[in-house]
C-alpha cells in the first residue's frame, strides 16, 4: 500500500490565526493506521489548536484536510465523527448535570429507542472496566458528583466506545493529567492494545515518559509549527526537550535540602485527616515543602480543603497559623473567574493590597499582574485579556500567580501542575524552592511522582488516611506505590 494510502488522517499546510495571533503556520501532519503518534511541544505551542482542527471544532484559515485519502470539505464536528475521529480534550466536556450513561448517549446518538438507558449503561460500564479495573463508577452517577480523575475516566471511555459509528482515531489531550500513576498505566496499556487493533491515537502529554514509553512516532510543536519528527526510538527526554526550545535538564531538582531541614522553624499547619484513627497528623513547619503522595481520589484534596478552611473558622485536629491562599488542579471548576481579563483573575486574591479608598486601583491591579507576568513568564500580548484567551498551562500560571502575589505564607497545591510542559515545570520547580527558602510554607498534592523530588518529606495518602512519612533521603517511587497499596486496618 502506498504511504499515502496508509494515512487515516493527513493536514496539510494548515494555518489558523487568532487575531494578530498565528497559532498555526502552515503545519504539514498525519497518522498511519495503527499507529499511536506522540505530540508535545510547550504549552502554546499549537497542539490543541491542530487537535480542534482536526476534530473539527475549528476552521483552518488555509490548508487541506484529508481524511480516508479524500480532500474534506466543509469539515466540521458532524463529519469527524461520521469518519470515525474522536477527540478527548484537556479541559473536559462532560455535562456535570446528566449521569455516566447519559453523558455516553450524548457521544453516541444512535444510541436511541426503548431501553437506550439500559445500553448506554451496559456499553459504558463494559468500557470502563476493559480500560479502568476496579474503576468504582456507576453509570448512574451525576457527572459532576464525580473527582475529577473519575470524570476523566469516563471522557476516555466514552470516546472509545464502539456503537455504530466506525472508530479509526482517538486524540487523547493530555489524558493522564488527571489521574493516578496507576490508573495512567491502566490507560497507556489500553492505548497500546487498541493500537495493535488497527486503531489509531494521537498522544499529547507534557509527561515525556509516556510518550517515549508509548508512541511509534513523536511529532514536536514550537511556536504554531512541527519543527522535529521521527520514530520514538529516535528520542530521548533530553532530545525532546532541546526540540521544544528549551535547555535540557538532568534532575528535576538541582540541589539538595536535607531531610528535616527545617524542624525547629515554628509550626505552621498541623492537620489531621477526617477519619484518622490513629494519632498520624501531617505537621508543616515555616520554609517547608510538604508533598502528599498516593492514589488519587485517598483524601489528600479533602485534607487540603479542610486546612484551607481551617484558617478562617474552627475546625477539629486542624490548626493554621498562617494566611492560607489555595492553587486549584482543576481550574475550570475551582480556579478561574472565566468572565474576568487575567489582570483580575492574578489580583483577586490581594484586593486589600490593591485598594485606593474604597475602590481598587486598575494601576495597582496592573503592576502586580505585570511583576508576576515576568516573574513567572506568562504569554500574552495585553493582561486585559479574558483569562479565557490564555492557554491551559498558562491559565494554571496565572493561578500561581495569584496565590505567590499574595500575602498568604501558607501555599495549598492541589495536583496544579496538570497539563503544564516540562519547560514550566521546571521554571515552578525553581520559583517554589525560591519562595520556600524566603520562609513560605509548601503543601503539594502531585500525581507525578517525579515532582515528590521537590519536596522535604511526603506523607502518603491511604483511603483517607495518612498512613506513612517518608523523609528525602528514604523516597521512592517504590516505597510510595508499596505504601498506597498497604491495607488499613
Amino acid at each position: 500500500m502506498p504511504a499515502a494510502a496508509a494515512n487515516i488522517v493527513r493536514l496539510d499546510g494548515v494555518e489558523k490565526h487568532f487575531g494578530a495571533v498565528r497559532a498555526l503556520a502552515k503545519v504539514d501532519f498525519s497518522v498511519d493506521a495503527g499507529e499511536c503518534v506522540g505530540l508535545v511541544g510547550h504549552n502554546g505551542a499549537g497542539k490543541s489548536t491542530l487537535m480542534h482542527v482536526l476534530a473539527g471544532t475549528l476552521t483552518p484559515d488555509r490548508g487541506q484536510i484529508i481524511i480516508g485519502g479524500e480532500p474534506r470539505q466543509g469539515y466540521a464536528v458532524e463529519m469527524a465523527q461520521k469518519l470515525g475521529i474522536r477527540c478527548v480534550f484537556q479541559e473536559l466536556s462532560l455535562c456535570p448535570n446528566l449521569t455516566v450513561a447519559e453523558n455516553a448517549r450524548v457521544l453516541h446518538p444512535t444510541i436511541t429507542g426503548w431501553g437506550w438507558r439500559r445500553r448506554a449503561s451496559r456499553l459504558i460500564r463494559g468500557k470502563l472496566d476493559e480500560m479502568f479495573p476496579g474503576h468504582g463508577i456507576v453509570p448512574d452517577a451525576l457527572v459532576g458528583e464525580l473527582s475529577i480523575g473519575k470524570r476523566q475516566m469516563v471522557e476516555v471511555a466514552r470516546a472509545f466506545t464502539v456503537t455504530k459509528a466506525p472508530l479509526h482515531l482517538v486524540i487523547l489531550d493530555e489524558p493522564t493529567s488527571s489521574l493516578d500513576s496507576h490508573t495512567a498505566g491502566q490507560l497507556l496499556s489500553y492505548v497500546r492494545r487498541v493500537v495493535a487493533t488497527g486503531v489509531s491515537c494521537i498522544l499529547i502529554s507534557h509527561l515525556l515518559r509516556e510518550i517515549l514509553d508509548y508512541s511509534d512516532r513523536i511529532v514536536v510543536m514550537r511556536d504554531g509549527a512541527a519543527v522535529a519528527a521521527g520514530r520514538a526510538s529516535e528520542f530521548d527526554r533530553d532530545g525532546l526537550v532541546t526540540a521544544m526550545g528549551g535547555a535540557a535538564a538532568g534532575t528535576v531538582r538541582p540541589e539538595e535540602r536535607a531531610a528535616g531541614l527545617r524542624r525547629t522553624t515554628p509550626v505552621r499547619v498541623r492537620a489531621r485527616p477526617a477519619t484518622q484513627k490513629d494519632g498520624r497528623e501531617l505537621v508543616a513547619h515555616e520554609g517547608e515543602i510538604i508533598g502528599l503522595a498516593g492514589l488519587a481520589g485517598h483524601g489528600q484534596t479533602e485534607l487540603l480543603i479542610r486546612i484551607f478552611s481551617g484558617a478562617s473558622r474552627r475546625i477539629p485536629g486542624v490548626e493554621v497559623t498562617a494566611r492560607v491562599a489555595l492553587i486549584a488542579g482543576d481550574r475550570q471548576s475551582d480556579g478561574i473567574f472565566p468572565l474576568w481579563s487575567i489582570a483580575e483573575n492574578i489580583g483577586v486574591r490581594s484586593i486589600a493590597a490593591l485598594r485606593k479608598g474604597l475602590l481598587i486601583s486598575p494601576e495597582l491591579e496592573k503592576r502586580l499582574a505585570e511583576r508576576w507576568q515576568k516573574r513567572i513568564r506568562i504569554r500574552t500580548p495585553d493582561l486585559r485579556n479574558n483569562i479565557l484567551s490564555l492557554s491551559g498551562g498558562n491559565q494554571q500560571k496565572a493561578l500561581f500567580a495569584r496565590a505567590l502575589g499574595s500575602e498568604a505564607k501558607l501555599v495549598l497545591m492541589d495536583d496544579p501542575m496538570r497539563g503544564v510542559d516540562i519547560g514550566t515545570k521546571l521554571e515552578v520547580y525553581d520559583l517554589i524552592r525560591a519562595e520556600a527558602d524566603g520562609g513560605r510554607t509548601f503543601l503539594w498534592y502531585t500525581s507525578e511522582a517525579d515532582e515528590l523530588k521537590n519536596c522535604d518529606h511526603v506523607y502518603v495518602f491511604r483511603s483517607g488516611r495518612i498512613i506513612a512519612d517518608l523523609h528525602r533521603n528514604e523516597l521512592s517511587e517504590e516505597r510510595v506505590i508499596q505504601s498506597s497499596f498497604e491495607e488499613v486496618t
